[in-house]
């Protein structure tokens, strides 16, 4: 009975893994080595790599071999493989943070083999991302930092500012350089909170940059942008920012229900309404 029990969840497993990789478009298939020892860790390899109708992760606990299935439009093998070392397991590319491997139950620990060998390459780039840094290796990763997410952050403001003056045609401009910020972020160069912050809003950050780049109609936009500042919201919270960052609310828009954006000044310049209502509003909070 045993035997047979074993093989209709396999079968299960088979099934269910099938019709995940249908309902993945623009399918590329990989093969990668996660290091792992149990079914514990597949359950928390598979759960961590695969992202509903984008990615599917199969791995074989007895050859270490992971098989990653994905739509190449939206993900690829970098933000895969780090979402699982985030989550604890060592692989070609990423080593888990150590603070994270320490976590895992007694029988997840395995052998660290790729930390071990420091003529690695993979091991030596990504223990220079997770080990504990140097003060000179903790400023260099403040300005990549800097790098990879104020492009995106600045050019929210530059829509924020077009808004303001009810420019449509240069909020359209504005939301194009916005997208192409948020395509040219390199994730494999985020710190672990910055990554798992940008891989709940990346893909709302685009849709609305792209729904404001791509309408004239300046009610549309501002629509938009009010989704887009909620996403930025948690963004710029998570990232920190050398300036003070002013949260602002209008209670008007939206018939009353409100809405909410981001500022670098403390004035109120209301991006819903322009210069119809350009100081109504308040500043609720101060991101430092």
């Amino acid at each position: 009975m045993k035997l047979v029990s074993k093989i209709l969840v396999a079968i299960t497993a088979l099934l269910s893994s099938a019709n995940s990789f249908a309902q993945i478009k623009n399918a590329k298939t990989e093969t990668v080595k996660i290091y792992g020892n149990c079914g514990m860790c597949k359950a928390r390899i598979e759960k961590a790599g695969s992202l509903k109708n984008t990615a599917t992760v199969i791995w074989d606990k007895d050859s270490k071999k992971a098989s990653l299935h994905y739509d190449g439009s939206k993900t690829n093998q970098n933000e895969i493989l780090k979402r699982i070392a985030l989550a604890g397991h060592d692989n070609e590319k990423f080593l888990a943070p150590d603070n994270v491997y320490a976590q895992l139950p007694e029988c997840c620990l395995y052998n660290r083999e790729l930390k071990v060998n420091s003529t690695s390459k993979v091991a030596a780039g990504v223990r220079k991302e997770h080990s504990n840094h140097s003060e000179m290796k903790q400023n260099n990763q403040a300005t990549i930092k800097s790098q990879q997410l104020n492009a995106v952050i600045e050019s929210y403001f530059s829509v924020k500012d077009a808004l303001i003056k009810s420019d449509a045609n240069a909020s359209m401009q504005r939301a194009a350089e916005l997208l192409k910020a948020i395509k040219g972020v390199e994730m494999s160069k985020l710190s672990s909170e910055e990554h798992n912050a940008w891989m709940k809003v990346m893909n709302d950050l685009a849709l609305n940059a792209q729904r404001i780049a791509g309408s004239k109609d300046i009610a549309k936009q501002r629509t938009a942008f009010s989704l887009l500042s909620e996403d930025m919201y948690d963004l710029v919270k998570t990232s920190g920012q050398n300036k003070p960052i002013y949260y602002q609310h209008c209670p008007m828009y939206n018939n009353g229900k409100g809405a909410n954006w981001l500022s670098k000044e403390s004035a109120v310049k209301n991006p819903y309404y322009g210069a119809k209502m350009m100081t109504c509003g308040s500043t609720i909070e101060t991101l430092d």
